[in-house]
């Protein structure tokens, strides 16, 4: 009778082990997401929300660039769209989205 016991308490061990080891992964699970969350997702959400008010600020005759690499000068803002003016007398309609702000007479000073 005493071996029975023995191995009820032994059987009652391993389990407890199992659930520790459980608690445990869940536990890295949750560090994992927050290490992911603050060195990956927050910072993303705050670099769009900064070009998001770049370009809610856009004004006629700011230099920008698109995502496709042209440069100009905006002409005329509208709802979805920029008139950019690339030279003399020559305008393109590009959509408001992929405008970025032109750093380059930042950099040449």
């Amino acid at each position: 009778m005493l071996t029975f016991t023995f191995l009820d308490s032994a059987a009652a061990t391993s389990q407890q082990t199992q659930g520790g080891g459980m608690g445990s992964m869940l536990l890295m699970i949750g560090a994992l997401f927050l290490v992911m969350y603050f060195f990956m997702i927050r910072p993303q959400q705050k670099k769009q929300k900064q070009l998001r008010e770049m370009r809610n600020q856009l004004q006629k005759g700011d230099k920008v660039i698109t995502a496709g690499g042209i440069y100009g000068t905006i002409h005329e803002i509208k709802d979805n769209y920029v008139l950019l003016e690339v030279d003399n007398n020559v305008k393109i309609r590009v959509d408001r989205s992929t405008i970025y702000k032109d750093n380059s007479d930042l950099q040449q000073r």
